[in-house]
């Protein structure tokens, strides 16, 4: 299932290339393949895509350990099918329409939650992520004698993508079993049992992204990048007390959202 061709074009630092090779191996070039891929779904290895969907959740060190072997047959971190972007869309449409099915939401409504949470939520949160993300590794988390290496903005978009999945699958699809017989009535269970969701589904997202960039093997201190977990947990333990209620706000913004 593992790629296992090396480049033999690969000279030095991040990826050198000939200069035959080069062109084939710009950030643009690289861009344009992913793109037009998207439009021809016989190329996409849509198996190996639930291979890495299923992994995130049991074991998501390898799933990184294959973008490793990916720097080293076709030199780019960053991945280069489509297939993992379009499976995390159907699934977060088929969990949002299931959101508005729970919230009770008529047909237009349902529609434009889609459109918020696909384009703000999913694709325009994600690429700010993304970036900000790109511009901290390059600029702090780089070796200083590595400074031939950088890390593709594209990697840091997949690395968000890797996140953003486990959240999805437990914020948006296993939570709707518990919204309405348990989660937004205004016992101590409700609250706990919801916010305790956030607390996985956040948690997930903050292990998964430090994976991505602790992969990497010319960056330095990246369990900084696991700090926000005490901040995390902090949060909790105040929701806990103050009977705050994440999910009931998280519905009533959706609600306020389609009006």
């Amino acid at each position: 299932m593992l790629p296992t061709t090396l480049v033999s074009s690969r000279s030095q630092g991040n990826g050198a290339l000939s200069p035959r090779d080069a062109a084939r191996h710009t950030a643009g070039a690289k861009r344009y393949k992913y793109l037009r891929r998207l439009f021809h779904f016989r190329q996409m290895d849509f198996e190996f895509a639930l291979w890495q969907m299923l992994y995130l959740f049991t074991s998501p060190q390898r799933v990184y350990r294959n973008f490793h072997y990916r720097k080293q047959t076709k030199d780019q971190w960053a991945r280069d099918d489509p297939a993992f972007l379009v499976l995390l869309s159907i699934w977060l449409c088929v969990s949002t329409v299931g959101f508005g099915f729970v919230l009770d939401m008529g047909f237009f409504e349902t529609i434009k939650l889609l459109l918020w949470v696909v384009f703000i939520d999913c694709v325009g949160v994600g690429l700010l992520i993304a970036t900000l993300m790109w511009f901290i590794s390059n600029k702090y988390l780089v070796k200083q004698q590595n400074r031939d290496y950088d890390v593709e903005w594209g990697y840091a978009f997949d690395v968000h993508l890797n996140a953003f999945y486990p959240l999805l699958v437990i914020l948006h699809f296993i939570q709707l079993f518990f919204i309405n017989y348990v989660i937004i009535s205004d016992s101590f269970i409700g609250y706990f049992v919801g916010n305790t969701l956030w607390l996985t589904a956040i948690g997930y997202y903050i292990y998964v992204t430090f994976l991505g960039y602790s992969a990497l093997p010319f960056l330095k201190n990246t369990a900084i990048l696991l700090y926000p977990f005490a901040l995390l947990i902090m949060l909790y333990l105040i929701s806990l007390a103050c009977g705050w209620n994440f999910t009931k706000m998280l519905c009533s913004f959706y609600k306020y959202r389609v009006k």
